[in-house]
């Protein structure tokens, strides 16, 4: 269920009812223009971070690779016989198991990653109760394995290699954590004694790995003033939406207290649209909940508001699928993209390609490429006037790619680039509207569409909102089974609207 339609505890839809109330001041605050200092600071955070758990689980893999290659070299040199099997498995079991005790001592986590020197004997010990565990398992499985110098040659080879890396991997985090490679961007909402108080609270976590970029409020009194616990404050919430767009934001914190319902409602209604982790913070609330009901940054509890869908390992994950599948598209299609091609050479002057401008993830502007479908001298890059039945702009060959959405293939390679997607909402030109309005004006949270890449096909689509886009019911419609997929997305549900699409589009009803 998407979040326009969904219900929570902060019952969202008496927010709604007040939506007419606010259209005047919003469409105000909608032209804000980030202030050159905000902007200023806004670009030093351009470069993206990698998030703590994300580096964690490379440094899991890695050292699993080396317990695991060791453990094979030394079976290949040493071994009695040929390898088996079943020393294979039994050798790459013991390798997970001691990645699981590493796990359980502690050892994964960023304090103790940090000082390599501190943790050295934990992680020697454990690997040593993973080794004894593993032997035993050879022993009765396998019937006997290697001579005691090969056993003494796979112990004492991890060990050096699991204390150089970990020493290697100290100073990397050092190094990552001063040139902000591997931190948590957030940016305080709301100014005065409540941001104080969570930004000395997050300043008093060791080993922390957030990074305060600033604070916004739209409080201009004693109450909020500009420099808040050495933080100054870069500008109202409408210039906020801006700069986590303009800057590479991980989360946002609202320092506001939990009864301060309605505003905070009014925040939500504004934010949720951008591809975040917010937060609110729990610290100062004398109520008290369950233990599950927070989450934590150190020890400072948040109330979890909403999660930046598809992150860390599940956008690795994506971008893995992304690549595989796009090169099989292209290798398998190549002879229908060039006579494609040929074709619209041949049928009318002009380019191959069109390049169209739209949004992509957080609203950013790319270029979306296109078999050119329209006579050169009436093509429409804006598609303010959206392709209609007989379009007299439409080429005969344009027609039928159009039709057979053959006139996509090209974007394909926009997938290989990072900037789309094969699934994820539609990416729609930067100007498009349907009658005299945008899709941002006919549909509240639009723009949350943009929290994950676009894609070549879509949930949407292979439900029959393809094509035209000539009513708000279609574009409300459409915007819905969006909002529906970036809430629900995984691996499968991606497979199964790649392989449905080519059966789907066998339905040109919509397509001009």
């Amino acid at each position: 269920m998407s979040p326009l339609n969904k219900p929570d505890e902060f019952d969202v839809e008496s927010l709604r009812r007040k939506v007419s109330e606010m259209r005047a001041s919003e469409e105000k605050e909608a032209g804000a223009v980030l202030n050159p200092f905000a902007r200023q600071i806004a670009q030093q955070f351009r470069e993206t971070s990698y998030s703590p758990s994300l580096l964690v689980g490379l440094i899991r893999l890695t050292e699993f690779a080396a317990i695991l290659i060791v453990g094979l070299i030394v079976d290949l040199i040493y071994g009695a016989t040929e390898m088996s099997l079943s020393r294979l498995v039994i050798i790459t079991f013991g390798s997970a198991i001691t990645l699981l005790l590493l796990q359980i001592a502690d050892t994964y986590q960023i304090p103790s990653l940090r000082s390599a020197n501190r943790t050295l004997k934990r992680v020697l010990i454990t690997w040593a109760f993973g080794f004894v565990l593993t032997n035993l398992a050879l022993s009765f499985a396998a019937g006997g394995w290697v001579p005691v110098t090969g056993l003494i040659v796979w112990f004492s080879v991890s060990c050096v290699v699991l204390a150089a890396e970990r020493q290697a991997i100290a100073l990397g985090i050092r190094h990552w954590a001063r040139n902000g490679v591997m931190e948590r961007r957030a940016v305080i909402v709301g100014g005065g004694e409540p941001a104080k108080q969570l930004v000395r609270a997050l300043e008093r976590q060791s080993d922390n790995d957030i990074r305060i970029c600033g604070i916004f409020d739209d409080r201009n009194s004693d109450r909020s003033p500009t420099v808040v616990a050495g933080y100054p404050k870069l500008g109202t919430f409408a210039e906020l939406v801006e700069f986590s767009r303009l800057a590479r934001i991980d989360m946002l914190i609202i320092a506001l207290p939990a009864s301060a319902e309605q505003r905070i409602l009014q925040l939500l209604r504004k934010l949720w649209v951008l591809p975040v982790d917010i937060r609110l913070a729990a610290h100062a609330n004398r109520l008290r909940f369950r233990p599950r009901a927070y989450s934590h940054v150190g020890t400072v509890p948040m109330f979890d508001i909403f999660d930046k869908p598809i992150r860390d390992w599940d956008s690795v994950a994506k971008r893995i699928f992304d690549i595989v599948f796009a090169v099989f598209a292209i290798a398998c299609l190549w002879p229908v993209m060039l006579a494609a091609g040929i074709a619209v050479k041949l049928s009318s002057k002009g380019p191959m390609l069109f390049r169209q401008k739209r949004h992509g993830f957080n609203n950013e502007i790319i270029n979306v490429l296109k078999f050119r479908s329209m006579y050169t001298s009436m093509s429409d890059q804006t598609a303010i006037r959206a392709v209609t039945k007989g379009d007299p702009r439409v080429t005969p060959v344009g027609r039928f790619l159009r039709k057979s959405s053959i006139d996509e293939l090209p974007q394909l390679f926009n997938v290989l680039k990072g900037e789309l997607s094969l699934v994820g909402p539609r990416p729609h030109a930067v100007s498009a509207q349907t009658g005299e309005r945008r899709y941002v004006d006919v549909v509240e949270g639009y723009f949350a569409r943009h929290r994950v890449k676009p894609g070549v096909t879509g949930w949407a689509q292979i439900n029959g909102l393809r094509g035209e886009l000539d009513s708000d019911e279609k574009i409300r419609a459409r915007t819905a089974h969006d909002l529906d997929y970036i809430e629900n997305w995984s691996i499968l549900f991606d497979l199964k609207i790649l392989f449905l699409t080519p059966i789907r589009l066998l339905n040109t009803d919509n397509a001009y």
